[in-house]
Order: C-alpha cells, then structure tokens, then sequence
C-alpha cells in the first residue's frame, strides 16, 4: 500500500516521529534548531513529499513571513517586471512574496488589501492606482500594516514613498528633443488616471517655457489601462485629421507611444531620424517593449531597480524594528535619456 496523504503538519509530525513545536520552530526559522534536527526534518520532507502550507503556518504566529505586493495591473509589463524584482528581493530576504492584482479598480485594490489583512501580513509594498485610490480606505489599512508605497504617491499615506522623478526625467527628453529637432507637442489622457501623468505634463509646460517655446498639449479621451489603444485610435485619427504645430511628439508614456508609431505607420507616415521620416516620436518610462518597436522607441527609463530595492530595504527595516518611522520618508529616483531611432 501506498504511503497515506500527508495533509498537515500533524499528519507530517506523526510519520516523521518529529515534534509539532520543533517543526514550527524550523519552519518558523530552519537556523533556530540544532543542525542533527534539521538535517531529519529535511530528509523527512523529502522522503514524504511534503510541502507545508505557509499561509496555516504563519497565521499562528504574532509576526509573519508574508509581505504583500500589490501592483495596479500585472497584464502591464512594466508592473511585471518591478514585482518580479521586488519577489526576488523578498524571497533572497528570507519572506514570502504575496502578489496581487487590483486590476485597475479601486474596489479591488482594496479587496486585496482586506485579503492582504486576513492573513497577518508582516508588511506590504503597494504601487497604488493613484488618482483613483479609496485614499481614506488604503490610509486605514496603512495605520494598522507596515506599508510602503512605489510608483505612484498617495500624500502622507504609509510610512514611505519611492517613485521617479518625472521634473527631472521629462525636463531631460524635453531638452534633447529641443536640441535635436523641433520642439515636441505632448500627448496625453485628458483625465490620467495615474498621479505620474499630472506630473509629466506640469513637468513638460515648465521645460518648455523655460527653453522659450510654446508648449502645446494634445489630450485625447480614453479610460482603462489599454493606453496602446488608445494611442493607436486616438493617434491615427490626430495624424490624418489634425494639422500638428510641429513634427515632435513627446507621449506621456512608452505605451501610448507604442500605440501611436503603429497609427503611423497604419497611415504611411514614417517616423525616424531619417530624411524620409516626417515625424519624431518619443515617450517616457523605458517599457519592455521600447527597444523592440519599428522604429526603435526614444524614451526615458526609470530606475525601478533602485525603486525597488529602496522599497524592499524599507519594509524589512520597519518589520524589524516593529516601529513607525518618525517622518515619513519620499525619495524619487533620476531618470535615464534612452536615444533610440524614433526621435
């Protein structure tokens, strides 16, 4: 016969002849027990198959090993990659990763911060949806978990913030397209339903003026986060219908970009530093896809590698210590120029 199904840590005590208290004691922390007990539990764990559930585990402890990620939506390869980075980080810590969704919706943003809640997490990284935020709601959660915001900053929300700064990485693109060619118009959502995209056009009309030149905003109407859509739709019908005060477009981020090089192209216009190419397009934020585009996309990158490392650092610095911070802590990472053969 075969060997029953283990289904929990009693069942893995009975069949190991190891003690309940000793295998929380392990699992809790494999160092906190002597090395002969170890080496049996890992021999045991491997001739039993057994795998605890570390959800069951840490709910019996006052401190856990779980630390919340949540991001607004990981069909975003940008999302993607900072939370891949950001578990890495965490497991090399010695934590569990838990990665959530909102979707872009307020509502489950806070669904999986009540879910985060129900199993006493240790902390929690959060990229919050910004302008869309229940702010009062994520501030509740925020007094009772350690809490650390990236990428987007709800004010004296969390014990920190870690973002980019868009005044410097947009003023940075703006001066390059400015000494490369014409000036760029922006294009943008009418209503962003990001904080970083109010940044960007603020940070844009002060580059501009403070080059002496005119700053012309193109703003088109969409929802959602399906910006290469947008900038598909949007873009193809200003290509075709409107007359452009220059040959420069500037987007408030790589996939509303993306979006637009292929109405270009749909529409036969050719984008490029070429002199066949009657248009430069630009956009900001180095998205995974950027270097890959038809033209290869000029762009701005951020530094969500440093982003998340100061994010990572910050939480395991507050569960340590199991106090507040005095001030709260917001520190915004430069960006880096990307000159690449769309503007």
């Amino acid at each position: 016969m075969s060997d029953p199904k283990i289904k929990n840590m009693e069942d893995f005590a009975t069949v190991s002849g190891i003690s309940r208290p000793t295998l929380s004691k392990y699992f809790n922390d494999p160092e906190s027990v002597r090395k002969s007990t170890r080496e049996k539990i890992e021999t045991a764990l491997k001739k039993h198959d057994y795998r605890p559930n570390v959800y069951a585990v840490n709910q019996n402890r006052r401190q856990t090993k779980n630390i919340g990620l949540v991001v607004p939506n990981l069909t975003d390869p940008f999302f993607a990659g900072i939370a891949r980075t950001i578990e890495g980080l965490i497991v090399k810590a010695g934590f569990n990763p838990l990665l959530l969704s909102s979707h872009g919706g307020p509502e489950q943003e806070i669904s999986n911060l009540e879910s985060l809640r129900s199993i006493k997490p240790a902390g929690v990284l959060l990229a919050p949806l910004g302008r869309a935020s229940l702010v009062e709601q994520v501030a509740a959660f925020a007094n009772e978990v350690p809490t650390v915001l990236f990428d987007a900053n709800l004010e004296k929300v969390g014990e920190a913030f870690f973002g980019s700064d868009n005044n410097q990485s947009i003023s940075l693109i703006v001066d390059y397209l400015c000494r490369s060619g014409e000036p760029p118009l922006f294009f943008e959502l009418k209503t962003p339903i990001n904080p970083n995209a109010y940044k960007r056009r603020s940070a844009y009309i002060a580059a501009m003026e403070r080059l002496g030149h005119e700053p012309h905003l193109i703003q088109v109407d969409g929802q959602g986060w399906n910006f290469e859509e947008i900038g598909f739709r949007e873009g193809g019908r200003i290509l075709t219908r409107q007359k452009l005060p220059t040959n420069t477009i500037l987007c408030s981020n790589d996939r509303l970009a993306i979006g637009l090089l292929s109405a270009a192209f749909e529409n036969g216009i050719k984008v490029g530093l070429d002199a066949r190419a009657s248009l430069r397009i630009a956009g900001h934020d180095d998205h995974p896809f950027s270097r890959f585009t038809c033209p290869s996309l000029t762009t701005v990158s951020q530094d969500y590698d440093a982003i998340a490392a100061r994010s990572v650092e910050t939480i395991l610095s507050l569960i340590q210590s199991k106090e507040c911070m005095k001030t709260r802590e917001e520190t915004l990472f430069e960006g880096r120029l990307e000159m690449r053969g769309s503007a």
